[in-house]
């Protein structure tokens, strides 16, 4: 199973505009349930720094990841880079969402 790894760095001013276009994305994904999709974001300690992990198919119909997309170059400092990477194993046990 191969998945994409996606990293980049914002802007420092555009670091909280992106992490609530993400948060659109997860509220969308939890309304439409795109089947065989796997996706996990993480903001790094830096504040600026965004990892996105992405399995499957589905998530660049949706309407807010085409928003997140939208201005996507105008918020970022560096990047985006992508690397495929090959899953290993994956566990989650009562996975909430981290603003839930």
């Amino acid at each position: 199973m191969t998945a994409a790894v996606i990293r980049y760095q914002t802007r420092p001013e555009a670091a909280d505009k992106n992490q609530h276009l993400i948060e659109n994305v997860f509220a969308e994904l939890a309304s439409t349930a795109p089947p065989g999709l796997r996706y996990s974001s993480f903001r790094l300690a830096d504040g600026v720094t965004f990892v996105h992990v992405v399995d499957g198919e589905g998530l660049s119909g949706l309407a807010a990841f085409q928003e997140f997309q939208r201005e996507l170059g105008d918020r970022l400092a560096v990047g985006p880079a992508r690397d495929d990477a090959t899953l290993i194993g994956s566990y989650s046990a009562g996975v909430v969402p981290a603003n839930g």
